[in-house]
């Protein structure tokens, strides 16, 4: 791939894969340890990761439980749950934490689906805004050494870039969709 190419290759690259872990952390009906990934606790003064103070492990289909390698901090991963926006109470019974997800309304699923929806589209605004200021930067080339058929050509090359994202971007949202649907 070109030199030139590859900075905003690399670039939408990275808002894909945003947008990959923004749709993992969403939960659609059963349990996925991945909705613990942005919640933090307060680890002896330093916000750490729950799956570095502790076990987290899926027993049933529907629970998510958490056993703290330190038995003192099941209060304070109990508090970051419940300031996070999960919206589940967890239970904790002296040794484990458990999360207990709901089945999701129909109101609910359709909700999510519109977020997922969303979280697609501001993707793909990323990636075209990536398009934007790579055409912006050819243009740029102009009267220098590289000629006006280069530019066109990098310019071609670069949608079809973001083509490619799009359709990628597209495929991850219609996926998080059906899954978030499934009863």
């Amino acid at each position: 791939m070109n030199e030139r190419l590859k900075s905003f290759n690399d670039k939408m690259q990275k808002s894909y894969d945003f947008l990959k872990d923004d749709l993992a952390s969403i939960r659609a009906g059963r349990a996925n340890p991945h909705v613990l990934d942005k919640i933090k606790v307060d680890y002896y003064g330093t916000p750490t990761p729950i799956q570095q103070v502790g076990n987290v492990s899926i027993p049933e289909a529907r629970i998510i439980q958490i056993a703290p390698w330190d038995k003192t901090l099941i209060k304070d991963i109990e508090k970051a749950l419940m300031a996070s926006d999960l919206g589940i109470t967890p239970s904790n019974d002296g040794t484990v934490i458990r999360l207990v997800f709901p089945e999701l309304t129909e109101e609910r699923r359709k909700q999510l689906s519109k977020e997922i929806r969303k979280k697609g589209e501001d993707c793909k605004v990323a990636v075209r805004n990536i398009r934007r200021d790579g055409n912006d930067a050819f243009k740029k080339l102009k009267g220098t050494e590289v000629s006006e058929d280069e530019i066109e050509d990098l310019n071609e090359e670069l949608q079809k870039i973001t083509d490619k994202f799009v359709k990628d971007i597209d495929a991850a949202v219609e996926e998080k969709t059906k899954e978030v649907m499934t009863v």
